[in-house]
């Protein structure tokens, strides 16, 4: 028998910052493409699902696990009327990045990387349920290290999903973005800035990113929104904060991306 869908459940400990962790159990939610500020991992349990970045798509089964570098535009959702349970990892991008470097290890990879290997996933799960665990910080903390330091999640049969090259001028603008996600920032200036026309703007960051100039926007101020959440601002104040038009609409942008309520997540 299928278990019951169930709203995800996240793990955060205030003595371990750099690392969040969430299981979702037979779930139909489905994601936009979107970024996260952290480096991410997951794996499947159950059911299939497509994971798609930069005009790549890929099957996943259970079993699977995909490593997802900070700034990555991505999705994976079930494939069309199925389920799927599924368990994820955030960790902090310079807390990661002193950790490989400390213990010199490889850096994490700078595309999206499948994986199929049943060592990294049962490695993955330990690691996740240990997480979840009451068990001592250090710990954990000890645990996370030998994870991402002995690299058995890269190993097996992996795929690289490797980006397009962008230009120059596209950095200027999410750079711009990133700096002023809560700022209203008219398609002219963004054009202006990259120095070409907004049609050639839309066109072209798009088919570089995976998004357009507003959508990447967008989808900074729900990365924005997740840490204001984290340290206990009250989604009302969020909306308001981020430049939202009212909470119903950053209420709907943060379930099209992280796939629950500000509200839940924020408990």
């Amino acid at each position: 028998m299928n278990a019951q869908p169930s709203l995800p459940c996240f793990w955060r400990d205030p003595d371990l910052p750099f690392v969040e962790s969430r299981r979702a159990v037979s779930s139909r939610a489905c994601y936009r493409p979107h970024t996260h500020v952290t480096y991410s991992m997951g794996v499947v349990d159950a059911g299939r699902s497509v994971f798609t970045s930069h005009g790549h798509s890929v099957r996943l089964a259970a079993g699977s696990l995909v490593a997802v570098p900070a700034g990555c535009v991505h999705a994976c959702n079930p494939e069309p009327g199925g389920e799927w349970s599924y368990q994820m990892l955030y960790l902090d991008a310079s807390w990661v990045e002193n950790t490989m470097q400390r213990n010199n290890a490889p850096a994490w990879p700078h595309c999206a990387l499948v994986v199929r290997d049943a060592r990294a996933y049962d490695a993955f799960c330990a690691l996740n349920r240990l997480l979840f665990s009451n068990a001592d910080t250090n710990v954990k903390t000890t645990a996370l290290n030998r994870f991402l330091s002995q690299g058995i999640w890269r190993t097996g049969d992996a795929v690289a999903l490797t980006p397009p090259p962008a230009p120059a001028s596209f950095a200027r603008v999410q750079a711009m973005l990133q700096q002023r996600c809560a700022d209203p920032l008219p398609l002219a200036t963004l054009a202006q800035a990259a120095r070409m026309t907004p049609h050639a703007l839309v066109r072209g960051f798009r088919a570089a990113t995976g998004l357009t100039p507003h959508a990447y926007q967008l989808d900074m101020r729900i990365n924005a929104a997740r840490g204001l959440l984290r340290a206990g601002s009250a989604p009302a104040v969020v909306a308001q904060e981020l430049g939202f038009y009212d909470q119903s609409h950053f209420q709907n942008a943060f379930k099209q991306r992280v796939a629950t309520t500000p509200g839940h997540y924020r408990r």
